[in-house]
């Protein structure tokens, strides 16, 4: 009979107290000895048989709480049942199930065990105390809390078993990553398309002033019969006007008043960087002479192309032909902003050109009471929070492009 089977047999017969334990062998009564590291039958669910030792431990103290169960063996230097295989080995023990999976009674070599007469009951050395009858438990160590703790999370670990690992997630079995790549393409098909079309957005204004008066062939239908070498007024314009520092770029206008938000001197920290700087402090900075006009360009951007556009702060210092080229203006909210202009009214003004309003997301709707009359955009940024301030910047250039691409069209 294998170890496995005579300790089972035992304990359904509540007969453990004549299992006793004689130098390095135990004794099954008179009926089978065998050595106290013999691996038995039952496989751990780490992989591991345990031993008859073990097993005998185990079944006389059971009823131990686990952490207890586990202190004392380790006091007494007996391998401990992990907590995973106690129930169903105890179950099986015990009688009340007939079979296990992890009993593997093949793995183990049947001896033919020597029969001893009885030992009397009265030994000192029996099963139920199968060492050193001078231990005593109130002398033993007790683990420290923390120790228990790291053990017990230990043979949990010693228990995990990964269901996958970076190999089988790399390989994405039954994924198809077809709609992916229609997608990527797409978005590179329309980045494509946007950049076409702001290389044309940066000569809109030269093309709206040429391009009328130049036939499909070459020939000026400006000339006539009657005086085929002089050129109408408007053409003639143009001729002496030549290859000018800024022909054809947008022009963006901003108030000339340190009231407003965004004016000349900060105009460009904003729309290029996304970083509002008051109009007091950028003065105090700069060195020099105000600027007449600054350039300004989208750089946030992931377009290759970018479009450079004018801003000024003058609009008593445009010629006729320079308002065909304004594109935006930001408002300062006052009537007087607009005298002068070569626009019979605010309809006609913002319908033509795109109206910006800046102003701080605390202050009150008063401020935009006669903004909100007028057909533009109002752009709120807060006070305090400079992080915010590219978002508000990004929203101007959206609008600004949008705008700027409609009026192309038209």
């Amino acid at each position: 009979m294998d170890p496995l089977s005579a300790v089972r047999d035992y304990t359904i017969r509540n007969e453990l107290d004549r299992i006793v334990r004689y130098n390095d062998e135990f004794r099954f009564g008179s009926d089978y000895s065998f050595p106290c590291s013999i691996e038995t039958g039952y496989r751990s669910k780490q992989g591991n048989l345990y031993t008859l030792e073990t097993l005998l431990f185990f079944i006389n103290n059971h009823q131990l709480k686990h952490i207890e169960y586990i202190q004392k063996a380790r006091t007494q230097g007996v391998t401990a049942v992990t907590l995973p295989d106690r129930k169903p080995l105890l179950d099986y023990l015990t009688g009340k199930v007939s079979s296990s999976d992890s009993v593997q009674l093949n793995d183990v070599v049947n001896l033919n065990p020597q029969k001893f007469p009885d030992l009397p009951l009265n030994s000192s050395i029996i099963a139920s105390e199968p060492f050193p009858p001078n231990f005593s438990e109130q002398n033993s160590t007790q683990l420290p809390e923390h120790e228990v703790v790291e053990f017990t999370a230990a043979m949990v670990t010693s228990m995990e078993r990964p269901l996958k690992d970076r190999e089988s997630l790399l390989e994405c079995k039954q994924r198809d990553f077809y709609s992916v790549l229609v997608a990527s393409t797409k978005r590179e098909e329309e980045r494509q398309r946007v950049e076409s079309q702001q290389r044309k957005d940066g000569l809109v204004a030269k093309n709206r002033l040429m391009g009328s008066e130049e036939t499909r062939y070459g020939v000026d239908e400006s000339m006539n019969y009657d005086n085929s070498m002089t050129p109408k007024p408007k053409m003639m314009h143009l001729m002496m006007k030549g290859s000018k520092i800024g022909e054809g770029v947008p022009i963006i206008l901003v108030p000339s008043a340190f009231q407003t938000l965004i004016t000349i001197y900060n105009v460009k920290e904003f729309l290029e960087d996304g970083v509002f700087i008051p109009t007091d402090v950028k003065v105090k900075q700069m060195k020099g002479a105000k600027p007449d006009c600054v350039t300004v360009q989208k750089k946030f951007s992931r377009d290759r192309v970018v479009t450079a556009y004018e801003v000024r702060d003058k609009p008593s210092g445009l010629k006729p032909e320079d308002w065909d080229r304004v594109v935006a203006v930001f408002v300062l909210g006052k009537e007087w902003q607009f005298k002068d202009w070569p626009f019979k009214d605010h309809v006609e003004i913002f319908n033509k050109i795109l109206g910006f309003f800046m102003r701080f997301e605390d202050d009150s709707l008063e401020s935009a009471k006669t903004v909100k009359q007028w057909n533009v955009k109002i752009i709120s940024i807060s006070k305090n929070k400079r992080h915010q301030d590219r978002t508000a910047a990004l929203d101007v250039w959206e609008k600004l492009e949008d705008f700027v691409r409609s009026r192309s069209h038209s």
